[in-house]
């Protein structure tokens, strides 16, 4: 018998968290090993020596160890059933990963941990708010044109697995999402579905109890 997948997560981490969701959605039972970012635990030789980008995620399948969410997403979505997370036309296909890409690429990492950091505590609310505020208004501009029920159509998809913790950071950077009804449409209907609220932050092993809802 194959050995459970393992992933290597942080609560709030917003990559771990699209893998959550699609292992989540293809019903895929895994273990659950935290790597607390706040205490640094991403650089001690348990994990760093695992991926030398010292990043989550990782998850442990099928006897190779993955990194980069995307690409960890698009794995599963090949080898394990129910619902494809990458539509089959090249046009569509097209589309979901440029979604996915405008936040994994042009959001997210601009507040991430390490930047925020590295800009310091005076500044890291301003840096975090503005980036996302950016981002938002070009992502709101095509989800305007891709959007059906979902991000890209009437299916969830990757894209959708990007949006939804990235909404949770703008919040967190108190961003007025009034501005973006298309993206806030999108996140109060995913919010409901069952596979998003296993894999929410406040429903890890590691959340701690004063911010589990």
């Amino acid at each position: 018998m194959a050995s459970k997948p393992v992933l290597y997560s942080y609560f709030r981490s917003t990559c771990s968290w699209r893998v959550r969701i699609a292992l989540a959605l293809k019903g895929v039972q895994y273990e659950y090993k935290a790597v607390n970012l706040l205490k640094g635990e991403q650089l001690q030789d348990k994990y760093h020596g695992l991926t030398p980008m010292a990043q989550l995620p990782s998850l442990e399948i099928d006897g190779v160890l993955m990194s980069q969410s995307l690409p960890i997403i698009e794995y599963i979505d090949e080898t394990r059933g129910g619902p494809s997370l990458l539509p089959k036309e090249p046009k569509q296909k097209c589309t979901v990963r440029q979604v996915s890409e405008m936040i994994n690429s042009g959001i997210q990492p601009l507040q991430n941990l390490k930047i925020l950091k590295f800009i310091g505590a005076e500044r890291k609310s301003e840096w975090g708010h503005k980036f996302i505020q950016e981002g938002f208004e070009a992502l709101e501009s095509v989800l305007a044109q891709t959007a059906g029920k979902y991000s890209v159509g009437d299916d969830i998809t990757m894209a959708d697995l990007c949006l939804i913790p990235q909404v949770y950071n703008a919040e967190r950077f108190k961003v007025d999402m009034t501005a973006f009804p298309t993206i806030s449409r999108i996140n109060s209907t995913l919010s409901k579905h069952e596979a998003f609220i296993a894999a929410h932050p406040t429903n890890q092993p590691d959340c701690p109890d004063d911010l589990k809802q």
